[in-house]
């Protein structure tokens, strides 16, 4: 008993020495370099963490963050697990997939508390119902997860996935390959929709909760490793309390982070990112009571869903997809 006790006592003095060597390092200006990879090119689904780079609050943490876009070959999924990059914006359905072949990758925060994201075509093509995909060509950026939900949203609602010609369109702009190269899209809402109005396009919107409830989770997220969560939780806490922080300022001030994301990627449209962020401040936090925070029975529904549809080879511990630990302190 005597052992035991003398043990633990050294690891509480170890973990307490750590402690104060990371705090120290902090008041010493020294920081620590963290990377979080984008799913997409930058754009207001991450401005609370170009917000909280610009405000310095992540620096105030302790953190030097390098933003890190994309590349092909590999998922931000199987990149955040590999420990290539520390943090990465994911999304729910993939994360489900990743999780369901044990890729031991989490969900820390949910960055849109509703899913926004829906099926887009032209007005004039006349497509109104998934039914009408038949026939036509679904344009994608070509995950196994975006090609499992489209499988089973035309299975529910009786349309032959069969009939419908799947382009892998990857990283492309959406007004140069809609009604060219694809008759119907996925976007997001806040981005797409946005640009389209403003450019006056009509366009034909499907959303994915309207298509099944079980649909509307959550999309993007934060994600990262197992690996660093339990190894590290110290720098994970760091890095969600800055990010909350420009969250939360992008929700507060929209037009002030419109220009902090602007400033940081020159190349967007200024016109575009204000609009879009004004719509998106209140989509953050919707009707949660904290921005980020996850539900359980988002990720039990959309779990089942994808068992139900043979979309997944085995159920998952959803318990062990997300947490909110990060959220709640």
């Amino acid at each position: 008993m005597r052992k035991t006790y003398v043990l633990f006592s050294i690891l509480v003095l170890l973990l307490s020495a750590c402690g104060q060597q990371n705090s120290e390092q902090r008041k010493n200006g020294d920081l620590k370099k963290v990377t979080i990879m984008l799913d997409w090119f930058p754009n207001t689904n991450h401005t609370g963490i170009y917000v909280a780079k610009e405000k310095g609050y992540y620096k105030e943490n302790g953190i030097d963050l390098e933003i890190l876009e994309p590349g092909d070959g590999m998922s931000v999924e199987q990149v955040v697990a590999k420990g290539n990059a520390d943090f990465g914006i994911s999304n729910q359905e993939s994360v489900t997939q990743a999780r369901s072949t044990d890729i031991p990758i989490v969900s820390i925060a949910a960055i849109i508390q509703e899913n926004t994201s829906a099926f887009a075509s032209l007005k004039k093509s006349g497509i109104t119902s998934v039914k009408q995909f038949e026939g036509k060509r679904y344009g994608g950026w070509g995950s196994e997860s975006e090609e499992a939900v489209l499988r089973a949203v035309m299975k529910k609602h009786n349309a032959n996935y069969e009939k419908i010609e799947n382009v892998t369109l990857g990283a492309t702009d959406f007004f140069k390959s809609i009604g060219r190269d694809a008759d119907v899209e996925w976007i997001f809402y806040g981005w797409d929709g946005i640009e389209a109005k403003r450019q006056g396009i009509d366009l034909n919107l499907i959303y994915l909760k309207d298509l099944d409830p079980a649909l509307n989770y959550y999309t993007p997220v934060i994600a990262s490793s197992e690996k660093l969560i339990n190894s590290d939780p110290e720098t994970v806490k760091a890095f969600m309390d800055a990010t909350k922080k420009g969250y939360k300022d992008s929700i507060n001030n929209p037009e002030e982070a419109a220009d902090l994301l602007v400033k940081q990627v020159p190349d967007l449209n200024k016109d575009l990112v204000h609009k879009s962020q004004d719509w998106l401040s209140k989509q953050y936090q919707g009707n949660a009571d904290r921005w980020g925070i996850q539900d359980q029975a988002v990720w039990e529904n959309y779990a089942n869903w994808m068992v139900e549809n043979q979309l997944l080879d085995k159920k998952i511990d959803t318990g062990k997809a997300f947490t909110n630990q990060f959220i709640d302190n």
